[in-house]
């Protein structure tokens, strides 16, 4: 642990650096197996509008005290996200800082630029590109200023839902498909203001689906309806399919996850190449500590 021990430190300085243009950290809670209020982009019940994107107060204001009305809200065991390596909402678990130190760089370049669309991206399968998206987007929703929609778009191996342990009839597929709503698609995982648009099975014209016509009227939904909103797609890997390359340019940044053993330099290289013209935020290495069981995760950026 001695080398991510360095990183953090390193990271936690630079972070302490910048403190003047960062955001502060909101308070990590346990991932709760009680119903809390979110942020749901069908939601119409008389909730408070304070801070509420299209509301008289200022967009930055805190998003609290809502609540959902049609979104469906499934809670999962706090034990199920532990054993899916979900452990940014948990402040009983030292990953769950690097998590916030990750938010915070992703967060600085995101609220400079205006940019509020994100894609994670691994050049393989199998580098914990899920994992990674999935606990920012925990950590992003403990932000009292941000809501955060997390798309499941690797149609072809989607892993989001199990990790949270939703239930899914209908996924992103099937609405691209013209065969469900979108507000029938939206789930609540139990976290304030994080909502999840998840997928199921395995879509074997998935390249065809994230390049139709209907994919392309979506995302500007997603991105424009709140302006609190970041919404955070898991792609497939880049050297697996054509599915994450057709769909990239659409993204304001993007982050490439990396497996340290896993992936070869070549791969990384074919993989940087295949993101040119796409704003890069930086990369994240993910180790897993096969001594521990633990997990350790580093972020850095290139110029």
């Amino acid at each position: 642990m001695e080398l991510i021990e360095k990183a953090l430190a390193k990271a936690r300085a630079q972070q302490e650096a910048t403190q003047g243009n960062a955001i502060s950290a909101a308070e990590a809670k346990p991932a709760p197996d009680v119903s809390v209020p979110a942020l749901a982009s069908d939601a119409d019940s008389p909730v408070p509008t304070s801070g509420l994107p299209g509301s008289t107060s200022v967009p930055d204001a805190p998003l609290d005290g809502i609540r959902y009305v049609k979104t469906k809200v499934e809670l999962a065991k706090q034990s199920h996200w532990i054993e899916n390596r979900l452990v940014a909402a948990n402040a009983n678990d030292q990953t769950a800082d690097i998590f916030r130190i990750l938010r915070t760089k992703v967060l600085l370049p995101m609220r400079e630029n205006g940019w509020q669309t994100v894609a994670i991206v691994g050049a393989t399968p199998g580098v914990g590109k899920t994992t990674i998206a999935s606990n920012l987007a925990l950590s992003i929703a403990l932000d009292s200023n941000q809501s955060v929609l997390l798309v499941d778009a690797d149609l072809r191996r989607p892993k989001i839902a199990d990790y949270f342990g939703i239930k899914v009839e209908h996924g992103l597929a099937e609405y691209l498909a013209s065969k469900a709503d979108l507000g029938d698609l939206l789930v609540n995982p139990g976290v304030e203001r994080l909502v999840v648009l998840p997928s199921r099975g395995s879509a074997q014209n998935s390249t065809e689906l994230l390049s139709s016509r209907r994919m392309q009227e979506l995302l500007p939904e997603l991105r424009n309806r709140y302006a609190s909103r970041i919404v955070i797609f898991d792609l497939p890997p880049l050297l697996a399919t054509g599915d994450a390359l057709a769909f990239l340019h659409n993204f304001d940044c993007a982050l490439l996850v990396v497996e340290n053993g896993r992936n070869t330099a070549e791969e990384l290289q074919e993989a940087r190449r295949l993101m040119q013209g796409t704003n890069f935020l930086g990369w994240v290495l993910n180790k897993g500590d096969a001594g521990s069981g633990s997990a350790y995760y580093h972020y850095g950026a290139t110029g």
